[in-house]
């Protein structure tokens, strides 16, 4: 692996900072405490430029380079996530945060300690021209930190031009890098079904609107959207996920719930879903003689990677990855992530890096490989340094 001699001489410090942020996890918009972990560290590095605070608990700051203050002078942002997800630690490592209810299960504690030791060596050489933004954000596994930093203007206020992300990927080889120009991965919507009937005995269904068999229709119907409605030249996922009603054997409930999630790659496929889940539940609801109400909350759009973006990036990569590979045709994912609001705002390149063998991501043994740390940092330094050369 081509990593940077300096950054591979902190390995250890990078891994110390990993771990500590690994012990203390914290979900949502509640990072305060790494935020000021990661505070502490940038002030170490004789970064001054931090405003804190942004979406509750992310961190922006700036490092400044060569000609950092003319007019003309190129800005690049370098995103990490920051937040744990609510479920048990089982790790079983000796930094492992147990009993905490919640755990670095997706390896955003690793991102931050990559965007850390970057953030050290470029603070360290400088040899860059323009200015580096470093953005530390919280809540990406949920409501979206993204959507909050953008709107709260941070692109516009540190003028942000360009704007890169890497995610660790478990199950691929350690320390290649894996992406692709346009969408990689979806968009995410979720929907909620109420239904309400007429309940009673069920001995005695003649007196009743059962919603047990409105629901039973309704998700039935669901089905046909994929199969039926959908150009299968296009990626598209509807899951029923939940199905909520009764309490006794012998009771026609009076009520019935139903909810999903959405998957899509396309504004025009995803409109096409709504639809006729619109139009199925009511056709439905009015076939078995219930009331039903459908809501629909859009979440993250697609990430859509721009193509000259990923040819920069993945240019970077190949210097940084020695034998690893590096794939820029990897397939679109289904999953979601917010880092597609700043994408929606500018071009830029989402990545994956690889993690090797190890359990998959929001399992609750997952645990982020120490090993490809200074493998992401020296990516992000070299980026740097490739898309903002010194004069």
């Amino acid at each position: 692996m081509a990593v940077i001699n300096r950054i591979a001489g902190f390995a250890e410090e990078m891994a110390g900072w990993r771990q500590h942020i690994h012990a203390n996890p914290e979900i949502g918009f509640d990072c305060h405490q790494t935020a000021g972990f990661v505070v502490e560290r940038l002030r170490e590095f004789g970064i001054t430029e931090i405003e804190t605070g942004v979406a509750e608990s992310g961190v922006v700051a700036v490092i400044k380079g060569q000609g950092a203050d003319a007019p003309d002078a190129p800005v690049i942002g370098l995103r990490a996530d920051m937040d744990a997800l609510p479920m048990e630690d089982r790790t079983g490592a000796p930094y492992a945060a147990v009993g905490r209810g919640a755990s670095h299960a997706c390896g955003h504690d690793g991102h931050t300690a990559m965007l850390l030791g970057a953030a050290k060596y470029l603070a360290e050489t400088r040899a860059f021209r323009g200015r580096v933004v470093l953005i530390f954000q919280p809540a990406e596994e949920g409501p979206g930190g993204a959507d909050v930093m953008v709107r709260e203007g941070v692109l516009d206020r540190y003028g942000i031009e360009q704007v890169f992300a890497l995610h660790t990927l478990p199950g691929v080889e350690a320390g290649g890098f894996y992406t692709a120009p346009g969408p990689i991965m979806a968009a995410v919507d979720t929907f909620y079904i109420d239904i309400k009937g007429v309940g009673g005995h069920g001995a005695y269904p003649q007196e009743t609107r059962d919603p047990v068999v409105a629901a039973c229709g309704m998700v039935q119907a669901i089905q046909t959207i994929v199969s039926r409605n959908h150009d299968t030249r296009q990626s598209l996922v509807v899951t029923v996920a939940q199905i909520k009603t009764g309490s006794a054997d012998n009771v026609i409930p009076e009520t019935a719930y139903i909810d999903g999630t959405i998957r899509t790659f396309d504004k025009g496929v995803q409109e096409m879903v709504h639809r006729r889940l619109a139009e199925i539940v009511a056709g439905q609801a009015a076939a078995y003689g219930v009331e039903a109400e459908l809501r629909i909350d859009l979440g993250y759009p697609a990430t859509v990677n721009d193509p000259e973006a990923v040819e920069l990036a993945a240019g970077v990569a190949r210097g940084v990855a020695g034998a690893a590979p590096v794939i820029t045709d990897r397939p679109r994912e289904m999953g979601a992530e917010d880092f597609s609001y700043m994408l929606e705002k500018r071009p830029g390149a989402y990545l994956f890096i690889g993690q090797g063998e190890a359990p998959g991501l929001h399992n609750p043994a997952f645990n982020f490989n120490d090993e490809i740390a200074p493998i992401g940092a020296s990516f992000f330094a070299r980026l740097v340094e490739t898309a903002q050369p010194p004069r």
